[in-house]
This record gives structure tokens, C-alpha cells and sequence, in this order.
């Protein structure tokens, strides 16, 4: 089949519109200006237990191995923030009580994984429709894709020194997806930076784990700690987690750029179950099938049982540093108590841990 003329770069962003992205852009595929960095990073063993970053370190440096003949990335960008204006402030003050539990925002709704790339092939439909049949690949943090930087090149943003993509319209609360493709398209520009001589983002880390402007220890960091960590968290960092069960925003909520993040259209990534304002002793006492059954189609269901429970010993341990004694102590204890004899080891090991905080046996 001849192929008509490719798509503009109007015709994409409307067709990205209607599919709901809230950014879209072109960028060559062509990462070499960071690959160099992502290999001295994996080489300072910055990526932890992740394995797959070094597995797959020459994927993500030479896209064209990922999905040969592809020239061209078409990156798009939804937004994900609450739509509460005051959504920032709600979640310091989540933060600030020791009984809640803090879910990082974009775990709160619907997984983003499948959404974003089921609308990505939509995309693609849609552009085989004007132009016929073509090669592409979707993905959204699916694959080795060098997403923020492909992002950047595609103007969609600058990388922070967090290392999340910002953008002056909407901060960093969105997700990104990519397109690759073979269609030349003509690159758009990479916008300029804006962080300036800012530094909020490091010194708000819990853990330290921003240890340089653009440079992330994910071993030190609570999203690499309650989420891809699978075995016990080290002791010394446990104290540092606070109430956070499942990643962390403290970055993103300190970011001056992110009183300008764009809510979330629609329902999708709504807060399910409460889990922008639930009790660690309510859902500590979740049955691994109420788990099961209430995580279904989130992100959150990835961890699985065992680690969320780890994950809530922790907070539950850490309420004893901060709560005044009294119901809530209690409550913990109890809580607590209840998973003393859990099947699990790494369970059960966090568990006394939590008691000893406590000065419970």
C-alpha cells in the first residue's frame, strides 16, 4: 500500500487530544546524549535490585534494538493530579497524620500502564486511518524506553533535578507514553530549563536518596523501598518512611512548579477504597484476597500481599516516634500483635521490628 502524506504535527496533537493525553510531541530516536549517564549510573549501582535497568541498558541506549526500523517517538503526557485545587496541602497533611496511611498520588486511581498504551493504540489506529498501515510500538514504563529524556527532546518538558520531567503548564504530575515508530517526522524542539538555583526537591527527600541536582539513589529512595525493594527494608531507612505505604511525593509536593499541575480528566484516576485517607490499621488487617480483590486494575496490585503488609509494619512502627500515647498507640499495638505469627518471614520480621518501637515484646 502507498503511504499518503505523513500526519502534521496539528493533526497528532488533536488526535491526542481526543484521546485525552494532555501533551503531545516528536522526538528522533536518537538517546545518545544520555546514554553515557544512565551507564554511570547503573555502574555506581544506583538502580539497586532493578536488575532489569542493567539487563536491558542497551534497549534503552539503542531504541532501534527495541523495535527495528523505528525512527521517530511519538511521546504523549496525562495528567493524573487530584482535582481538589488544594490537592498539595491534603497531602502534607496526610502526611502529618501518623495513623493515615500516604499512597503516592498516581497509584491512588486505575494503573496507568495499560490506559495510557490501550490510547496510544488508539493513536496509532487513528493514524493508520489517515495514512495507512505503518510500524509502531506502544509502551508506558513497560519496556527499556528512555521515556523523560525522549520527553524532553520532544518538548514535552525539562528534567528536574529530582530527575522527573516538569513542565511550566502543568509541574510533573503525568504520566508518559511512546510511540515508536518508522515514520520520519520532523522533531519538535526541547524546551528550555527552569529550576534554576532551586534545590527544594533535595533538601525534602526523607531519605536522601536526590544525591545530586539530576542524580537519584533509588536505593535510599521510598518508591524503590516499598515498591520494587522484594526483600526486608534496611532498618536504618525505616524510620525515614514515615506513614508512606506505597512510593513517595515528597519531591513532587515541594516542587514550585506543581501549583500549576492540571487535574486529572474524568474518573480514572480517581482515589479508590479511601486510600487518600484510610487508617494503616484498616488496611493492615486486609486479607490477602480483600487485597486481591480490592487492588484489581491498580497499580498497587503489582507488590502484592507480602509487601503491602511489610510496607504498613513499618508506618505502624513509626507512629510509636510521633503519635502521643494513647488510642492510636494502641491501636497499632494491636494491630500489630495480630500478625505476629504471620505465614511470612519478611512479615513477621517487620512486625517485631514495629512492636519494638513500640517497647512491646
Amino acid at each position: 500500500m502507498s503511504r499518503k502524506q505523513l500526519p502534521s504535527r496539528a493533526d497528532l496533537a488533536v488526535w491526542a487530544s481526543e484521546l485525552g493525553f494532555t501533551g503531545c510531541g516528536i522526538a528522533a530516536l536518537d538517546v545518545s546524549a544520555a546514554a553515557q549517564g544512565l551507564r554511570d549510573w547503573l555502574a555506581g549501582g544506583f538502580h539497586g535490585e532493578m536488575d532489569y535497568l542493567a539487563r536491558h541498558a542497551s534497549l534503552r541506549c539503542e531504541p532501534q534494538q527495541l523495535v527495528p526500523g523505528a525512527v521517530s517517538a511519538i511521546m504523549v503526557a496525562l495528567d493524573y493530579a487530584p482535582g481538589d485545587p488544594e490537592w498539595v496541602a491534603a497531602a502534607w497533611a496526610n502526611l502529618d497524620d501518623p495513623e493515615r496511611a500516604y499512597v503516592s498520588r498516581y497509584a491512588l486511581g486505575r494503573d496507568y500502564h495499560r490506559l495510557v498504551r490501550n490510547r496510544l493504540q488508539k493513536l496509532a489506529g487513528r493514524i493508520a486511518a489517515a495514512i495507512g498501515d505503518f510500524g509502531y510500538r506502544a509502551f508506558c514504563d513497560s519496556a527499556p524506553v528512555m521515556e523523560v529524556e525522549l520527553a524532553r527532546q520532544a518538548g514535552l518538558g525539562w528534567r528536574g533535578k529530582h530527575t522527573l520531567l516538569l513542565d511550566r503548564q502543568r509541574g510533573s504530575t503525568f504520566f508518559l507514553g511512546a510511540l515508536y515508530t518508522d515514520l520520519a517526522l520532523p522533531p519538535d524542539e526541547p524546551v528550555s530549563e527552569h529550576c534554576g538555583s532551586c534545590r527544594r526537591c533535595l533538601e525534602v527527600c526523607p531519605t536522601g536518596a536526590i544525591v545530586a541536582p539530576y542524580q537519584l539513589d533509588a536505593t535510599r529512595c521510598i518508591s524503590y523501598l516499598t515498591i520494587e525493594l522484594a526483600g526486608s527494608i534496611p532498618q536504618e531507612l525505616r524510620a525515614l518512611i514515615g506513614n508512606r505505604i506505597y512510593g513517595c511525593d515528597d519531591c513532587q509536593l515541594a516542587c514550585p512548579w506543581n501549583r500549576w499541575a492540571q487535574p486529572a480528566a474524568g474518573r480514572d484516576f480517581a482515589p479508590r477504597h479511601g486510600l487518600d485517607a484510610t487508617e494503616l490499621a484498616e488496611l493492615f488487617a486486609w486479607t490477602g484476597e480483600e487485597f486481591a480483590a480490592r487492588m484489581a486494575g491498580s497499580a498497587i496490585a503489582r507488590i502484592g500481599h507480602e509487601r503491602w503488609l511489610r510496607n504498613i509494619a513499618v508506618a505502624l512502627g513509626n507512629l510509636a516516634a510521633v503519635a502521643v500515647p494513647g488510642p492510636a498507640q494502641l491501636r497499632a499495638i494491636v494491630a500489630l500483635r495480630a500478625r505476629a505469627n504471620d505465614p511470612s518471614a519478611m512479615v513477621r520480621e517487620h512486625v517485631h521490628w514495629a512492636l519494638a518501637c513500640h517497647g512491646e515484646p
